[in-house]
């Protein structure tokens, strides 16, 4: 964990739980795309730094969930660099209880105020094309998050934060967070077609043919949707919708699940309530989905 991998002649990404990202700068100027998920992953990240003689410049952060933010407040108070973060993005890592209040719903209990969802505040200002170096462009991958963003290097290298899921991720979790549905599928049409030398997904193994793991992202989401649409064959509440989520696909109730999972689930009902395939009613103060 925490190896530095060169994949082009400038840019590298450091193992780690979620992929950071390394580009080379101008002279011994470096910057990072994200900065891991906690102080000590950024404790690391200065060790590779100061045993390769590199200066960190900045920090891009492609999105504010704290697995990718975590290491913000250390790297920045530790050599001064600057940090940007694309729209609402930037809001949640300046003030990290968004994360887990927007998740919970209001303020959240104490197990959810822990460093899995509530990174350290740090300094950030916003992104825009003209903060970026001349040897990185930023790509638009909304659908995971609100304003999530991948960095693409002039050699080639695409990173994709977390718009992908490994095979086995999707195996093993099923439901993976997803906030805009309708998004996140052209996020992943987008990318099924992206052009670039070699893609480092966050949470998948970097490859140069991104298209098929893109593909089979998208057959989950289109998979989830179908059982929900089976369940609302009877009006049902959202409560019973997740439940028997949770049981079809084998999966664990805790608290961190119901958050993160049920959030989810939320986001697909909105999505087949928009596109028109099921509907929801009052009764007996209960708001029930059903088919359309």
């Amino acid at each position: 964990m925490y190896e530095l991998h060169q994949i082009t002649d400038s840019s590298y990404f450091i193992q780690s739980p979620a992929k950071i990202g390394l580009v080379k700068l101008d002279g011994n100027d470096v910057c990072l795309i994200d900065s891991g998920n906690d102080k000590e992953a950024g404790r690391k990240v200065r060790q590779i730094l100061d045993a390769n003689g590199w200066r960190l410049r900045a920090i891009y952060n492609t999105h504010s969930n704290a697995d990718h933010i975590g290491g913000n407040k250390y790297l920045q108070t530790q050599t001064g660099c600057d940090i940007f973060a694309p729209g609402i993005e930037r809001d949640f890592t300046v003030h990290p209880i968004l994360e887990p209040s927007f998740l919970y719903g209001g303020f959240p209990p104490q197990s959810l105020r822990h460093k899995f969802l509530l990174a350290q505040e740090s300094e950030v200002d916003l992104l825009s094309p003209a903060t970026m170096p001349k040897n990185l462009s930023i790509l638009p991958l909304p659908g995971h998050f609100f304003d999530m963003v991948g960095y693409q290097s002039a050699d080639g290298a695409v990173f994709l934060a977390d718009c992908l899921s490994s095979r086995e991720t999707l195996e093993k979790y099923q439901i993976t967070f997803v906030y805009d549905v309708a998004a996140y599928l052209t996020t992943l049409e987008t990318v099924k077609t992206m052009e670039g030398n070699i893609f480092v997904p966050a949470h998948a193994e970097i490859t140069e043919n991104i298209a098929l793991l893109a593909q089979n992202n998208m057959d989950k989401v289109h998979e989830i949707s179908e059982k929900i649409l089976k369940i609302c064959d009877t009006p049902t509440t959202f409560e019973i919708i997740l439940q028997h989520l949770f049981k079809s696909f084998g999966l664990t109730m805790n608290v961190e699940q119901y958050v993160l999972v049920g959030s989810t689930v939320r986001s697909y009902l909105a999505w087949l309530n928009d596109t028109g395939r099921v509907e929801y009613e009052f009764e007996n103060s209960q708001m029930r989905w059903c088919v359309k």
